[in-house]
Order: C-alpha cells, then structure tokens, then sequence
C-alpha cells in the first residue's frame, strides 16, 4: 500500500516533484522522463505510471515554472523527440515481449497473483475488436490500454509494419498533444494555483474512453 500511496502523491504532485528532481539532478531529469515514459508502455507489469500527466507537466516546466523565487525549465526541443523516443522503443520492447513469450508472461505470478491481469487484456482486447489496429493510436490516449495495446498486438501476431506504423504515428501525437498543452496552458497562474485539479481532469478525460465502454457494454448485456 506504501508504494500505491506513494505513486498517487507523485501522480497528484508532479509539478512539486518534477521542480525539485530538475533543481537536484540538472540534465539527468531528462533521463528519468525518458525511463518512465519507456516503462510505462514498453513493460505490462508497469501499466499505471502517469504517461499523460507527466506529458503535461513536462510541457509546463518546458515554459518555465518559477518557485521560491527560482526558475525549473526544460528544453522542449529535448523533451519532445525524447519522449517520443521513448514512447516508440517501449512500443516496439512490448510488441517484441507479446509476440515471443507473451502467453508465459501472462501466467506469471507474485505469491498467487497474476502479474499481468487478465482483466487488463480483456479490455484491451474489446478495443481491438471494436478499432481494430487503430488501437494502436487510439490507446495511446488511454490509461492502462496504452501498456497492454503493443503486448495484445504482439500476441496476436499483428503485422510488424502495420504495427510500426500505427505505433510511430500514436507516439508523435501523443507526444505532441499533451507536452505542448502543456507549454501553452500549464504556466497560466489559474492552473498553477489548481494543478491537483487540472491533473485529476487530464485523468478523468483519459478515463472518459474506458466507461463509455463500460456503460456501452452494461447497456448491451441488459438489452440481451
């Protein structure tokens, strides 16, 4: 429980912690954006990292954030093609992992438990059925499926240039959607004064796909 409280406190505070991590480690903080962007969607046993979040968030710092009278920036021409760096090897590590050991991975276990759940697949795969590789694009958008979109493609033997495709197109979208709603929009005082809030909207948006679907199906299933 330690670790879950730990990461929604990253999650809720990320402009407190992104400041003090670029104040600390200078350069290195690219290195860190980059590991955690590559985790969260190259490895299935990391999929609740906060990808759109911190996109957002680096964007703002891209624009400069002033604290205790010190000023945090980051070079957004790094940032970017960093990211989106990131973002595509992860793609291309979980697509490789899905299409070569993926049923093994998926009977793993820690002390009885699946570390891959079951249920994320599921969900997963209804997006496949309904967009079909477009998923790939789609999921980028979407927490949880973003992780498990390449490993599914990968299990199901999706086409690796088909897949490539999709995969490089989702990532620079992703990568320039979110970072430069950042740059824009994060260094307003009204977001800076409420950034717990505005993160917790960025989530809810990026949460708004899944329980469509969710009450879609229930509807479904009642009407049968």
């Amino acid at each position: 429980m330690d670790i879950i409280n730990q990461l929604i406190d990253f999650i809720l505070h990320l402009d407190s912690y992104l400041y003090t991590m670029i104040m600390e480690y200078g350069n290195w903080i690219y290195l860190i954006l980059f590991l955690i962007v590559f985790v969260e969607t190259g490895l299935v046993v990391m999929p609740l990292l906060p990808g759109d979040s911190l996109l957002f968030a680096a964007g703002t710092f891209c624009a400069g954030v002033v604290q205790n009278g010190q000023t945090a920036e980051l070079n957004i021409l790094i940032v970017i093609p960093l990211l989106i760096c990131a973002a595509l090897i992860g793609d291309n590590l979980n697509y490789y992992i899905g299409k070569n050991i993926g049923l093994k991975v998926m009977k793993w276990k820690i002390k009885g438990r699946q570390i891959v759940k079951q249920a994320y697949i599921d969900k997963t795969q209804s997006f496949y059925d309904k967009h079909g590789p477009k998923t790939i694009i789609i999921a980028r958008y979407v927490p949880i499926v973003r992780t498990f979109a390449p490993f599914v493609a990968g299990v199901g033997r999706m086409k690796y240039y088909n897949f490539l495709k999709f995969s490089i197109i989702g990532a620079i979208t992703w990568v320039f959607a979110l970072t430069l709603l950042g740059y824009f929009f994060g260094a307003l005082p009204i977001v800076q004064e409420n950034f717990e809030v505005v993160i917790f909207g960025i989530i809810g948006l990026s949460l708004l796909p899944m329980l469509i679907e969710f009450i879609r199906a229930k509807m479904k299933s009642r009407r049968q």
